[in-house]
């Protein structure tokens, strides 16, 4: 593919590190990436050209370090990737003082809010043709106590989580998870006064426990263009997690194309008539997990990018890279495609799949898709390797080996 534009990724995790792969395995050379640091995954890689901005989490340090980014590339479409949630919001909420140069395919921030904030995702889309767990939201800004029926009412256990993922992760204390499981009263209230005291002030989720571990979740990712149409979909069945505190809800392993439940279209279109309703634009993954009470898939949250996990489009022969350069640059669109190819997207090593994943059918299809050699992990990469490299995903794979024989969610 010729290049007349430019290409930069903002961040330093999983998720950056294979955008930059999607990249390098269309034009064969490094991709910028900018980051407040450099993570491991990034730092001992051949295909980034890291550029270190530590403000570049603020707004202002945001605007400065892309501008001034932009003011020395000759290109006059720069394509600015984000890979979390905060630069995605960084990216939108700055749109009107950045280059020119920048292009980007991404939601109004009046749709972010209502995505990304989940307390205001569950209000404002709890009678939609979305199926959301039973949630009671907290207000954390307020001497309100906790009401004690509405909490029986949803039954142990339960689940608590942040309603604003950023407001939360800049109050770090002692104990802090990504997701709480409570199984009583007490540890409820426990959970909520140390959330409080960190000086979070927003709203926490108070919802219903859809039982079963790991590999009754599923993730769906969806791109939609320019024009506000959805171009490629998935689905795929997880079947582990991040074992550490801040990890739980992050997936180490999915096999997209499989359902242990049996295949239904059925179960994502829904998801694709209501991206195209509210008028989304870019990438988003929505969470699933399968109610084996009643048979249907309840949408945990859905986030405004590409998942860390994502990368299995581009392993099915639909880079996510790619599909942004054809709708930004070449104004193409493309017809909507359901990925049903089987692909496994595994972190962990086999080891750790054979001993823990709980679902024999996910595990079984899981064993003979590496023995066909239809297993992708997104950081292992043939063009991008070095002693220090392997060495540190060597020790990756051993550390998930000992996380997995120790912690469980």
């Amino acid at each position: 593919m010729e290049q007349n534009f430019g290409v930069v990724i903002l961040g330093s995790d999983f998720n950056t590190y294979y955008m930059a792969r999607c990249y390098h395995e269309i034009f064969n050379k490094k991709v910028d990436v900018i980051g407040k640091r450099a993570l491991g995954v990034v730092s001992y890689s051949k295909i980034v050209n890291f550029i270190e901005e530590p403000e570049l989490e603020t707004n202002r340090g945001f605007v400065e370090a892309l501008n001034r980014y932009a003011k020395n590339k000759p290109e006059e479409h720069i394509i600015l990737i984000g890979t979390s949630d905060e630069l995605v919001r960084l990216i939108i909420e700055n749109k009107g003082k950045l280059d020119e140069k920048y292009v980007h395919n991404y939601p109004s921030l009046e749709i972010l809010n209502k995505i990304a904030v989940k307390d205001v995702f569950y209000k404002t889309f709890e009678n939609s043709k979305l199926n959301i767990p039973k949630t009671y939201i907290y207000p954390c800004n307020s001497e309100e106590q906790l009401d004690e029926e509405k909490v029986e009412a949803l039954k142990f256990p339960l689940i608590v989580k942040p309603g604003n993922n950023i407001d939360y992760h800049n109050h770090k204390f002692e104990g802090m998870y990504k997701v709480y499981k409570i199984h009583t009263m007490d540890e409820l209230k426990d959970v909520v006064n140390k959330i409080k005291n960190s000086g979070y002030t927003s709203n926490l989720i108070i919802q219903e426990f859809i039982p079963g571990d790991d590999c009754a979740l599923f993730d769906v990712v969806i791109y939609c263009n320019k024009a506000r149409k959805v171009e490629l979909m998935t689905f795929a069945q997880i079947g582990l997690q991040e074992r550490n505190p801040g990890g739980i809800g992050n997936c180490t392993m999915l096999i997209n194309g499989f359902n242990e439940h049996g295949y239904d279209e059925e179960i994502v279109k829904p998801l694709k008539e209501f991206m195209e309703e509210i008028g989304y634009q870019g990438f988003a993954e929505f969470d699933l997990k399968y109610d084996s009470r009643d048979g249907s898939y309840k949408v945990l949250e859905i986030n405004p990018r590409q998942a860390r996990s994502s990368y299995y489009l581009t392993a099915c022969g639909y880079n996510l890279v790619k599909y942004l350069i054809d709708d930004l640059i070449y104004n193409e669109e493309k017809p909507f495609t359901l990925i049903k190819d089987e692909v496994l997207l595994s972190f962990v090593p086999k080891a750790v799949i054979k001993k823990h994943i709980t679902s024999k059918p996910l595990k079984d299809e899981a064993l003979r898709l590496i023995k066909e050699k239809k297993m992708v992990n997104p950081l292992k990469y043939k063009k991008d390797k070095s002693l220090k490299r392997n060495l540190y995903l060597m020790a990756k794979d051993f550390n998930y080996i000992r996380k997995y024989n120790k912690l469980k969610w």
